[in-house]
Parts: structure tokens; C-alpha cells; sequence
């Protein structure tokens, strides 16, 4: 065989290898990402079916409800314009409180309530997940122009 050859079949033997290791790391990244969504897109449909997400915002003051197996709770999820029920069985944080900001990772069932496999609490006053803050954000814009007339008035 000539070394024209050889060279050749070389380089194309390292092009096959190298495009084969890029595949598998997009394929790992792909089935290891995980979104983050606002309660109004989940209430809007927009987060994928059968896979796994993370659901921001405040908890809704008096919503947490604990269940008598102690490691079951029920609470509501809000970006202030829509309520998602969140459902979790495990030990929460310590942070964990009503009308603070939490992030949960799970999936949503058939009724429209997340599952979730995971929460995540603030850690202090001043810190909030960007994506959390952003939506929180976008939303009470969204609620200022839906609601005409209520701008400048004072009660």
C-alpha cells in the first residue's frame, strides 16, 4: 500500500472517531438537560410531554399541606399570574417556606399537577435562581398590561 494511501485512510479513519465521540457527548448532554419553565408556560402547554423539567417561583402562602405519612406534601407553585399544585415525597429543605422562592424538578401527570422528584429552596433573602427572578419578572409586567386602569391609582 502506498504511504498516500495509508496517510489517507489515517485521517479518515480520526474523522470517523471524532465525529462518533461528538455524538455520544450530544447525546448525553441531550438526555441529561433539563429545562426550566414558569408556572403560566406549564399552565400554557408549552413544556414537554413525558420528561422531566424544572418548575420555578413562590410558594403560595397557606398551600403547603403535609400529609399524615410525614414525608408526603402538597403545595402550589406561582409565578403570580398562574398556580401549578405541586405533589413531593421526601424530606424538604430547611429553607423550604411559604411565600419564598423554590425551584422543583419532576414531571407532570395526566391531571395537570407536577410530580416532583426534587426541591430546591432559596438559600438566602437575597438570592434567587436568574431564570426564577426573570419569569417572576416578566410576569408581573404581563399582569401590569392585562390590567388597565389600575396604573397611577393609589388606595
Amino acid at each position: 500500500m502506498k504511504l498516500r494511501y495509508k496517510r489517507a485512510s489515517l485521517i479518515g479513519a480520526a474523522i470517523v472517531a471524532v465525529a462518533l465521540a461528538v455524538t455520544l457527548i450530544l447525546s448525553a448532554f441531550r438526555s441529561n438537560i433539563v429545562f426550566f419553565y414558569t408556572p403560566t408556560q406549564v399552565a400554557n402547554g408549552e413544556v414537554p410531554k413525558d420528561a422531566s423539567f424544572r418548575i420555578g417561583g413562590m410558594v403560595v402562602e397557606h398551600s403547603l399541606e403535609r400529609q399524615p405519612d410525614g414525608l408526603t406534601v402538597h403545595f402550589v407553585v406561582t409565578d403570580t399570574v398562574k398556580h401549578i399544585p405541586v405533589s413531593y415525597q421526601g424530606i424538604l429543605p430547611d429553607l423550604f417556606k411559604e411565600g419564598k422562592g423554590v425551584v422543583a424538578q419532576g414531571v407532570l401527570d395526566l391531571e395537570g399537577r407536577f410530580i416532583a422528584s426534587n426541591v430546591l429552596a432559596k438559600h438566602d433573602e437575597n438570592y434567587m435562581p436568574p431564570e426564577a427572578a426573570e419569569a417572576l419578572k416578566r410576569a408581573k409586567a404581563a399582569e401590569a398590561t392585562q390590567t388597565p386602569g389600575t396604573a397611577g391609582s393609589k388606595s
